[in-house]
C-alpha cells in the first residue's frame, strides 16, 4: 500500500478537498437537504479515488519525460519504486471504485462521473500539444465543490459553480507559476507550457490575472447566497486573497527560487483555512439561528 500510495502526494491532494467540503455543505446549508454522515464520506471516497487516478495516471503517462527531467528523475515509477503496470492497475482500480461509489450517491453524479473522469485524466494528455494544459488541470480540481453540491442536492446552482470557478482560476494560476522550473526543459522536449510559451515574465502576470479572478470568485457568493455571511467568511476571503499576493511576492521574474513554497505551502494554506473559516462560519450560523 505504501509503494502504491507514493503515487499520490498528499500535499497536492489538499488544494481541492477544502473546496469539495464547501460544496457539501453549501448544499446542506442552502437547501431542505439534511446532513447526512454516509454521503459525506461517500464525497470524500470519491474525492479520494478521483485524485488517486489522476496523479497515477499522470505518473504513468509521463515516465519517459519523467525520466529525462532532472527535476523528476527520482519519482517513483523512473526511480523504480513502482512499475508502470502497477501504476496503470492502481489508475484501474481508483476509476472503478469512483463510479461505484457514485452510483451509491444519486443518478446525476453517476451518470456525470465517466465525463468528471475523463477531464481529470485528460489533463496527462494536454502538454503534448497546448500551452492550455494548466487550464485543464485547473478544470479538474474545479469539478470539487460543484460535484459535492450535486451529490447533496441532485442540481446545479450558481454559487458552487462560482466556487468552481474560483478554483478553476486559482489552480491555473498556480499551477504556471509551478511550470516556471520546467521552462528551458518544455522547450528542448517540445512540451507545452505557458511559461514555454510566453517566457517568465509573461507568464507571472497572466498567473496574477488568473488569481484576480479566483478572488473575485469568492467574494461574489456574499452577493448571491440566500443568507448573509457572518464574519468568519470575510476573513477567509481576506486570508485567501492576501495567500494569492504572497505567493506572487515569493517568485519574480529574476528569481524563482521560492517556487515551491509558492506552489505547495501558500496554496495548501489558502484552501484549508478559507475552508475551515466557511465552515465556522456555517457553524456559526446554525448556533445564532
Amino acid at each position: 500500500m505504501k509503494k502504491y500510495f507514493s503515487l499520490v502526494l498528499f500535499a497536492h491532494s489538499i488544494f481541492a478537498l477544502p473546496f469539495a467540503m464547501i460544496g457539501f455543505f453549501l448544499g446542506v446549508t442552502t437547501t431542505d437537504n439534511p446532513f447526512n454522515w454516509v454521503l459525506l464520506v461517500a464525497v470524500l471516497l470519491c474525492m479520494v479515488f478521483a485524485r488517486n487516478a489522476a496523479m497515477a495516471f499522470n505518473r504513468y503517462l509521463d515516465r519517459n519525460i519523467d525520466a529525462k527531467n532532472p527535476r523528476t528523475q527520482m519519482r517513483d515509477i523512473p526511480a523504480g519504486k513502482v512499475s508502470a503496470n502497477e501504476a496503470l492497475i492502481f489508475v484501474i482500480i481508483n476509476c472503478i471504485l469512483f463510479i461505484a461509489t457514485t452510483a451509491f450517491i444519486n443518478s446525476l453524479c453517476f451518470y456525470l462521473s465517466p465525463v468528471a473522469l475523463f477531464v481529470v485524466l485528460f489533463y496527462s494528455y494536454t502538454k503534448r500539444f497546448t500551452a492550455l494544459c494548466h487550464l485543464v488541470l485547473g478544470l479538474g480540481l474545479s469539478l470539487a465543490p460543484i460535484g459535492a453540491y450535486i451529490a447533496v442536492t441532485g442540481a446545479f446552482s450558481i454559487v458552487p459553480v462560482l466556487y468552481s470557478f474560483a478554483v478553476l482560476f486559482w489552480v491555473s494560476g498556480f499551477d504556471i507559476i509551478y511550470a516556471l522550473q520546467d521552462e528551458d526543459f518544455d522547450r528542448e522536449e517540445k512540451l507545452h507550457s505557458i511559461p514555454a510559451a510566453l517566457g517568465i515574465k509573461n507568464a507571472l502576470r497572466l498567473s496574477v490575472v488568473l488569481h484576480v479572478f479566483s478572488a473575485l470568485c469568492v467574494i461574489l457568493p456574499i452577493f448571491f447566497t440566500p443568507h448573509n455571511f457572518s464574519w468568519f467568511y470575510y476573513i477567509g476571503v481576506a486570508f485567501f486573497c492576501f495567500m494569492l499576493i504572497y505567493q506572487h511576492l515569493l517568485v519574480k521574474p529574476n528569481d524563482i527560487s521560492k517556487v515551491n513554497k509558492a506552489f505547495a505551502t501558500t496554496n495548501g494554506f489558502a484552501s484549508v483555512v478559507f475552508a475551515v473559516c466557511f465552515l465556522a462560519d456555517v457553524l456559526f450560523r446554525t448556533i445564532l439561528h
